[in-house]
């Protein structure tokens, strides 16, 4: 059944990647389909490449339940260690008049909003 569903795929795949080629030929046709010309094709491959991946993954887990003494050893992860933060004291400087004024600006509009 799997292996049905891998060729329809397939078919499925390399008919639209054969329109995509008949619109890029075409008068109106753009570089974009001939990218769709390149993908489709492997769209078609992903699931016979899914299908791959899963047999072996199964089969390397069979393997070592069968043989527990043949699989890796575990390894030890150390602790991460903890970063060292330094903290600059904080500068306080005298406020320039601009700044002072634009700030006495904000807080009086704040008070305005706040009384609407």
């Amino acid at each position: 059944m799997i292996a049905v569903t891998c060729l329809v795929s397939l078919a499925l795949c390399c008919g639209l990647a054969w329109w995509q080629w008949d619109r890029f030929m075409s008068a109106s046709g753009t570089f974009q389909n001939l990218g769709y010309v390149l993908q489709w094709p492997l769209f078609g491959l992903f699931p016979a490449f899914m299908f791959w991946r899963i047999k072996k993954l199964r089969e390397r887990e069979q393997a070592e339940a069968a043989n527990p003494a043949a699989s890796p050893a575990e390894v030890t992860v150390p602790a991460p260690r903890r970063a060292v933060v330094v903290r600059q004291p904080a500068v306080v400087t005298e406020e320039d008049a601009e700044l002072a004024a634009y700030n006495s600006y904000l807080r009086e509009l704040h008070a305005r909003d706040q009384q609407s």
